[in-house]
């Protein structure tokens, strides 16, 4: 996993970031979200080790970046795609690679294959390639290793609809088979879509974290059966709130599994249990960042 404990960053007297502290774990995809100057960057580059704290700690798998005794194999990281050298080819960047991680030749091809870049446009120099493209070889160059690791800003920058779906899929597969995926992206609903968590900083500090179901329903979960009144009184036995609704369900501060249990003890039968829906991500991330965000509108008589 992926442990950031009270990280401050300080350059000079300004504070990018500002005692953070968060968990990245296995099996799951957080999401890392904030406005432009909030601290995303300067966060990951910390982890990556290409920057060092004022204080507090980054590790990745229970070690600094630093010292890790091969990072490749154990962390893949993908922070700007347009920073690759332009006068090689997609398959000699690759190559570069393969060879200081110590790797068979043949993985370059399996990578290739796994990001879906062609053996025709691995040999185009990469200054040639699409913004889109060089996503997919700055991923490819991140999985080279076969890391548990990943560590990506902006992946899905560039690419057209179906890229990003095909991102979201390698994505959710890498997290589903046991790996550790820290996401920040501007594309709301395609987090709100992967991520299992949230870590939403404004300001160089945290204002919200928890799962991605939890942080939308606000915490609450919706209930219904047969008989409202029987099922919120059973709820409230169980030491939940429970109020019922004007159309017949039940809201509830319990988790899913515990109003599932409260049901059951009380012989109902349950014929939906959802967590309540909240606002979208977007709504709460403008909500909590608003003092943060920097003013975009046009002013009056400005072209359009």
């Amino acid at each position: 996993m992926i442990i950031i404990d009270a990280l401050t960053k300080r350059y000079g007297d300004v504070t990018a970031v500002d005692d953070v502290s968060f968990r990245a774990e296995p099996g799951r995809v957080t999401g890392f979200l904030g406005p432009n100057g909030a601290g995303k960057s300067t966060t990951l580059r910390i982890v990556v080790g290409l920057a060092g704290p004022t204080s507090g700690s980054a590790t990745v798998l229970g070690r600094r970046y630093v010292d890790l005794p091969n990072p490749g194999l154990e962390i893949g990281v993908l922070l700007d795609a347009s920073a690759q050298h332009g006068g090689r080819t997609g398959r000699e960047t690759l190559v570069l690679g393969q060879r200081t991680l110590g790797l068979p030749g043949a993985r370059v091809d399996e990578v290739l294959e796994l990001v879906g870049l062609t053996r025709a446009e691995s040999r185009r120099r990469v200054r040639d390639y699409s913004l889109g493209m060089r996503q997919r070889l700055g991923l490819a160059t991140a999985l080279l290793g076969d890391p548990r690791v990943l560590v990506l800003d902006e992946p899905a920058n560039g690419l057209d609809p179906a890229g990003i779906r095909w991102m979201r899929d390698l994505l959710r597969t890498f997290a589903d088979d046991g790996g550790t995926v820290l996401l920040s992206s501007h594309l709301l609903a395609e987090i709100e879509m992967i991520a299992d968590d949230i870590v939403m900083i404004g300001g160089g500090r945290i204002v919200a974290s928890g799962t991605t179901t939890g942080l939308l329903s606000g915490g609450e979960t919706l209930v219904r059966a047969d008989d409202a009144g029987a099922l919120a009184a059973a709820l409230r036995a169980a030491g939940l709130d429970a109020a019922a609704t004007a159309d017949g369900a039940v809201r509830t501060d319990g988790d899913l599994a515990a109003v599932g249990r409260a049901a059951f003890a009380a012989g109902l039968a349950v014929t939906e249990l959802r967590t309540a829906d909240g606002g979208g991500l977007e709504d709460m991330f403008l909500e909590l960042t608003a003092s943060t965000q920097r003013e975009t509108a046009p002013t009056q008589g400005a072209a359009a």
